[in-house]
């Protein structure tokens, strides 16, 4: 399939339309240090990194401005950016998160959630927030984003959050975002949030936190649309890439879908591998993957949703897969995760359908294929063609209820239903 994937096709129709702009040198450069900046990792640069991007706003109509951060370990708590600016991270430089709750602002609940993803009211902001922004790029010389997620995480483990925690980096209702050569370590949450944005291009990132950090998926676009994630590696404890649009009742009123999002060249630890839902209520569609090596996981793709999401899953594919030592290379879920109140429809089911699996290579699995409908809505369409795993143990292959497909040259043999149908969708 090679250069005629859609995932590649769709990376470099993003790639072409924005790094050459988001790439090129801004017209004038300042220094986090020029705006009273401190890189002894002790002394907190709020005030100085907020001083310096609204600076950088003013020149946004003569082609913006780069704020350089050089190396050193540059403590700070949450800040805004704003558009028309790249912020330039200098080898050995650290953006250093403040473990103080009182430097992480509390801002309202996105709309199509209703209330914070883990506690009902508001939520913590990200780090690095950008609000109806354009023309962004972080980027520099492999510099580094850390957002000291440990005292976040004990405070999840204890139930003693205030609020939900926030992401490490966030775009709301933005667009043309370029994420490349940044090193994002130990989110509090989410990592790399786009939600309700457009026009995105993540390259040559890694995104690492340790395997047990509680929800720190690597890249979550949410209800967003053409973007694409390329020459990546995440190592986290949660999902490497979860597509979401909205939870429950709130995104089915919300109504924005994420679409048109693709992988390329990705690498992915000791993960939950990649997912689609389970917050998708805004529906998603027009989702691939080409060229994914997963190693370590618990499930190597994986689709979830649960009675009251409603909505749609379709049109994804996934080809040129590795999986190796994970659970369960296959597994879809009708009946997945909570709610956010007892307002939503329990008799709202998701669509699933017309998803393909290509050209997918397996070792050490333990599983593969996992697939748990609901008779209200089974699982319509999946294509499995060129599959071939060698699994741990010689039992309970494929576990398979509600589901209908197609599959062709796959090993070990799939279950009767995914046998149902003469030809794959895709």
């Amino acid at each position: 399939m090679g250069d005629c994937s859609p995932a590649i096709q769709g990376c470099n129709s993003v790639e072409s339309r924005l790094v050459p702009g988001l790439s090129r040198a801004r017209p004038r450069v300042f220094s986090i240090a020029d705006f009273g900046g401190v890189s002894d990792g002790i002394t907190l640069n709020t005030k100085a990194f907020q001083k310096a991007i609204d600076h950088i706003g003013s020149f946004g109509k003569l082609g913006g401005a780069t704020l350089y951060i050089p190396r050193g370990k540059w403590l700070t708590g949450c800040f805004n950016l704003t558009s028309h600016m790249t912020l330039f991270l200098e080898q050995d430089a650290t953006i250093l998160a403040s473990e103080d709750p009182q430097d992480w602002p509390v801002v309202d609940p996105l709309p199509s959630y209703g209330r914070g993803r883990e506690l009902p009211g508001k939520r913590y902001t990200s780090l690095l927030h950008g609000l109806r922004i354009t023309d962004v790029a972080i980027t520099g010389n492999n510099g580094t984003i850390d957002g000291q997620g440990l005292v976040w995480w004990n405070r999840f483990r204890s139930k003693t959050l205030q609020h939900t925690r926030g992401s490490l980096v966030e775009f709301m209702f933005s667009s043309n975002i370029l994420v490349h050569n940044v090193t994002l370590i130990n989110s509090p949450f989410w990592t790399l949030h786009p939600v309700y944005t457009s026009d995105v291009m993540i390259k040559g990132v890694t995104i690492l936190a340790p395997h047990k950090a509680p929800n720190t998926d690597g890249v979550d676009p949410d209800s967003s649309s053409n973007v694409c994630i390329r020459d990546t590696y995440i190592s986290n404890g949660d999902d490497a890439v979860a597509v979401k649009s909205g939870w429950d009742e709130y995104g089915l009123a919300f109504n924005r879908p994420s679409h048109d999002v693709f992988l390329v060249n990705l690498t992915v630890s000791g993960s939950h591998g990649i997912s689609l839902g389970s917050e998708m209520s805004g529906g998603i569609y027009n989702v691939h993957a080409y060229g994914v090596s997963i190693s370590g996981a618990v499930q190597g793709i994986h689709i979830k949703t649960s009675a009251g999401r409603g909505a749609y899953i379709r049109n994804a594919s996934f080809a040129s897969f590795e999986i190796l030592d994970t659970g369960v290379a296959f597994s879809f879920t009708g009946i997945y995760g909570d709610h956010p109140d007892a307002g939503y429809n329990a008799s709202a089911f998701a669509t699933i359908e017309n998803i393909s699996f290509r050209d997918v290579v397996g070792m050490r699995v333990n599983r593969a294929g996992d697939f748990r409908g609901v008779p209200q809505s089974p699982f319509r369409h999946t294509c499995f063609t060129d599959v071939a795993l060698e699994l741990n143990g010689k039992s309970n292959h494929w576990n398979c209820s509600y589901i209908e497909g197609y599959s062709r040259h796959v090993s070990p043999p799939p279950c009767p239903e995914l046998q149902l149908e003469s030809e794959c969708w895709s």
